[in-house]
């Protein structure tokens, strides 16, 4: 079975601040390791709901969950559609949420999923499979204004025009249909000198890209976290962790708007707009120490950001 190592958990747990007979959700349930620190400290009261777009994580996440069944439901579903998973769990409020974006590490693990630049696989990288496109059809289909868009809007890749040139190129002879191939076709089209300069492999940013856009990630982002907002009780928490800039952007700008209170002009004597702080934020961003990161190199750019429901 492979590893899994939840990533700041124990500063998750500590920024959802659980009430026993609380209830809880996690929002990207992965392998449950957020998740059975949550319900281990839940009493008969508490509830823990769990969503997941991925039915693979479901059930591995269910077996482990299976000590707390009475007080965990599972959904399937992207938590972009957070108000709707709700409703089907049968919950009004939340007393605290987390959400773990990005892609697990069972997805990255897995080479038949075809998230990974290092190992070789069918082009998939779709999170939820029951969902029609695949980064195959992607990177075969859409033309090269849009391959580019991707690349420099969602891998902030300076290359992009090189590396959608050259997929072009390459499809038009035969479609590019493993994880290999389009690995090595976006090393070939980066310049070797830049190349070589590179920290990180050169495929990194395009794979990031890609499955951003095959997933509509970040759209699932901003739709989830302000469903969570509206959700949460007076007092409730939200948790967020990210781990690349357009990620943390925003989780940053959602909570900046929601934490605002009036924007009526400064020479308004009074306030017209009515408008009030829904939540503050806790803090600092929080993220690992050098021991989680050397135990888990995954948790480097992590950031976890937190805030607080403000009464109505």
């Amino acid at each position: 079975m492979l590893k899994h190592i939840p990533v700041l958990r124990d500063a998750c747990i500590e920024a959802l601040n659980i009430r026993p007979d609380g209830v809880y959700a996690d929002a990207t349930l992965g392998g449950a390791g957020h998740s059975i620190c949550i319900a281990e400290k839940l009493t008969e009261g508490g509830r823990l709901v769990g969503i997941d777009r991925d039915d693979t994580a479901l059930v591995r996440a269910g077996a482990r969950l299976e000590p707390y069944r009475e007080r965990v439901t599972l959904v399937h579903s992207d938590f972009g559609r957070l108000d709707a998973c709700l409703e089907e769990a049968g919950v009004d409020k939340l007393d605290g949420i987390l959400f773990d974006l990005g892609c697990s590490s069972f997805q990255l693990d897995e080479a038949e999923r075809g998230f990974s630049y290092m190992q070789d696989a069918p082009l998939d990288m779709r999170m939820d499979r029951d969902q029609a496109m695949t980064a195959y059809d992607l990177v075969n289909t859409a033309d090269e204004a849009e391959l580019k868009r991707i690349l420099y809007t969602y891998g902030e890749e300076k290359f992009a025009p090189a590396i959608a040139a050259a997929i072009v190129r390459a499809r038009a002879v035969q479609p590019i249909e493993t994880t290999g191939e389009l690995s090595e076709l976006i090393r070939s089209a980066i310049p070797a000198a830049a190349a070589r300069k590179e920290k990180q492999h050169p495929a990194k940013r395009s794979f990031q890209a890609i499955r951003i856009a095959v997933n509509h990630e970040l759209t699932s982002i901003e739709d989830g976290l302000s469903a969570a907002i509206q959700r949460l009780a007076p007092g409730g928490r939200i948790a967020v962790i990210s781990f690349h800039s357009l990620e943390d952007r925003i989780v940053k700008q959602t909570f900046a708007e929601a934490a605002r209170g009036c924007t009526c002009p400064r020479e308004f004597p009074v306030c017209v707009c009515g408008k009030k702080p829904k939540i503050r934020v806790l803090g600092k961003p929080v993220v690992p120490d050098a021991r989680e990161c050397e135990e888990n190199p995954r948790a480097r750019s992590a950031k976890l950001r937190i805030a607080e429901k403000l009464g109505d």
